[in-house]
């Protein structure tokens, strides 16, 4: 899946509060829990799959971004939230940089296929330079909503 398609303005925290990995994950749920992504009940059990996930290797992929994954069977489609962090959340990425920019997603268990492409979709879109720095500058969620679909849109 394409991030334009993950994503709505509600999805995207401008501004997060976060200034660890594990409070951006945390902060990134229960966004989703608020814009009805996932349901209350599961928000333990989704958060401990993604800690778990992101405690084996962190997502931290370099270049200030990090993108916490994984699969779980408690959701039907594939759901994230983004998150900017100006001040930078110690992600303990591989370039041992803060991370600015921060998307997680969650994909139905068994779905591997999809997981690796949705994966491969947004590490792509998310370490072009131009992309990142437009997102950084955007003002608010609506305008980094439009950023992201305009960018992550098929080519015709």
């Amino acid at each position: 899946m394409l991030l334009g398609e993950i994503l709505t303005k509600e999805q995207i925290i401008p501004e997060m509060k976060a200034t660890t990995r594990w409070e951006a994950i945390e902060e990134l749920i229960d966004n989703l829990v608020s814009c009805n992504k996932i349901r209350p009940q599961d928000r333990e059990s989704i958060a401990n799959v993604v800690k778990k996930r992101e405690t084996s290797m962190s997502t931290g992929i370099g270049f200030g971004v990090g993108i916490p994954h994984a699969s779980t069977d408690l959701i039907y489609d594939v759901v994230g939230a983004f998150g900017r962090s100006k001040s930078g959340v110690n992600f303990d990425a591989l370039d041992n940089k803060p991370v600015n920019l921060v998307m997680l997603f969650l994909v139905p268990q068994g779905q591997f296929q999809k997981h690796l492409h949705t994966l491969a979709n947004i590490a792509k879109l998310l370490h072009n330079n131009e992309f990142r720095q437009s997102l950084e500058q955007a003002t608010d969620a609506e305008e980094m909503e439009r950023i992201i679909k305009e960018k992550s849109a098929p080519k015709a």
